[in-house]
């Protein structure tokens, strides 16, 4: 029996956690287990993606199924944007790494865009992580390679341009990942992407693009969007304005707790924030449609009012399991598994783009929430609604500003993924980066043209395209 004398102390116990070299040898020893260009390999048996999206329907608000099916419907592109947890499945099926990091999930280019920080400097970053959990790194640039390929595609681009597009956002990502992989962690950390920074974009097309996206990014302010979604009645209160199906007023039941929903969120935002929302009341509550993929999911807006009128928006997000989780089938750590069941899937949403994002809305906050007639409970977070949000077109985008944008996404993705303890050995797998790159662009044509069968069986199946 040990005495507390005969413990290791502190400093006997230290070790060094793994060197830089250290992680490129286990990237590089990842590659017999799993060879590069296995990488490339898509294995169709056993899919049923009508039934995924079936079962995805089945939880959702009835009435807003068939709106989520008619945008889905509209592009394969579109399709493309709601079918993160087909893709989860499929990836499940195929050759994936063991290197696994903080991955956004659904990381497609429509997924990145401006937004404000809290400086009030616009930036460029990911900015959706309702999928968001750990998960194989190329699992992230498969389906950004694959958006690349399906965005280009559907709009009737020259192929090479479309395949330079693609190969060129993966090739982004791998020099992006190998510079990180020297800089110290700290430094990894404070780094960001500068909107303003135009003179990255080499081609005038690409610097009109970001001109004009950082342009309308200024004017998407909360003042305007209260502006354009509220009224005041003769008491000077602010509501919102019915425009069915995307904007409706809740029922009495859920505007009545409502006071339950603000006081769990206000114990998961920062200090500052539960002070600053001290000066507001509650004025109004409206359930809103947003995106593709979320449509459908329980979103609602909340207007708040000081006492000298001025307005303040929250949306308030649902927030279901991880894709790469449920579909996926990712083993998550212990530390996020025990964070997931303690905090709820809104916890997970908004500690994973706190890690991923460079700089994050500082009204990020979760909350769970207790389900009329004792139902199960729902996992919801809430954040600024429509604070300098902006992205880009890749319908409009002229060729070189398209192949500027799918890098600009490659870098960016790479800059999240560098958070991550062990994104090292990323670098150390791939090497150079030409085995990899062929392997994920092959990928990425070999799913763009699943994807497109999916679409038109998901057009038949709900009675949209029954003639195909």
């Amino acid at each position: 029996m040990s005495t507390t004398s005969d413990r290791p102390t502190t400093v006997e116990a230290w070790t060094a956690p793994p060197s830089l070299a250290e992680h490129l040898a286990l990237g590089r020893a990842e590659r017999t287990r799993v060879p590069r260009e296995s990488l490339a390999e898509v294995d169709p048996a056993g899919r049923d993606p009508l039934a995924i999206l079936d079962a995805q329907d089945s939880t959702r608000v009835p009435e807003l199924v068939p709106l989520r099916a008619e945008r889905m419907a509209a592009s394969p592109f579109a399709f493309y944007r709601g079918t993160a947890a087909l893709m989860a499945a499929d990836l499940s099926r195929s050759p994936a790494t063991g290197l696994h990091v903080g991955s956004c999930g659904d990381a497609h280019v429509s997924n990145f865009g401006l937004y404000a920080s809290p400086q009030r400097t616009l930036v460029f970053d990911l900015n959706d992580f309702d999928e968001a959990a750990w998960a194989p790194w190329e699992w992230d640039l498969k389906r950004l390679a694959t958006s690349v390929v399906i965005a280009g595609q559907s709009t009737s681009r020259d192929e090479t341009v479309v395949r330079d597009a693609a190969l060129g956002a993966v090739r982004t990502y791998v020099r992006a990942m190998g510079s990180r992989a020297r800089r110290d962690p700290l430094e990894r950390y404070f780094e960001h992407f500068d909107a303003n920074a135009t003179s990255k974009a080499e081609d005038r097309e690409s610097r009109e693009a970001l001109r004009k996206a950082i342009k309308d990014a200024e004017k998407r302010t909360a003042v305007r969007a209260a502006r354009r979604l509220t009224t005041r009645d003769a008491r000077g209160r602010v509501r919102f304005l019915d425009q069915p199906p995307t904007m409706t007023h809740v029922d009495p039941t859920i505007e009545g707790r409502i006071a339950e929903v603000l006081e769990g969120y206000t114990r998961s935002a920062n200090v500052d924030i539960r002070v600053l929302l001290q000066n507001y009341v509650v004025s109004d509550v409206a359930q809103r449609v947003v995106g593709v993929g979320s449509v459908g999911t329980r979103c609602y807006l909340i207007a708040m009012m000081d006492g000298d009128g001025n307005v303040l928006l929250l949306q308030v997000k649902e927030a279901n399991a991880s894709v790469l989780i449920e579909h996926g089938g990712v083993t998550q750590p212990a530390s996020v598994s025990r964070y997931i069941n303690d905090h709820g899937d809104g916890g997970r949403v908004v500690a994973m783009q706190r890690i991923l994002q460079g700089v994050s809305d500082p009204f990020l906050g979760h909350l769970r929430g207790t389900a009329a007639g004792g139902g199960a409970s729902r996992a919801f977070y809430l954040r600024q609604f429509h604070d300098k949000k902006g992205g880009f077109d890749t319908d409009t985008l002229e060729d070189a500003a398209f192949r500027w944008y799918a890098e600009a996404c490659g870098a960016t993705l790479a800059r999240a993924h560098g958070q991550s303890p062990g994104a090292s050995s990323v670098v150390g797998y791939v090497g150079g980066g030409r085995v990899v790159g062929e392997a994920i662009l092959e990928w990425a044509y070999s799913y763009a043209d699943l994807s497109r069968g999916d679409w038109r069986s998901f057009r038949r199946h709900r009675g949209i395209d029954r003639a195909g």
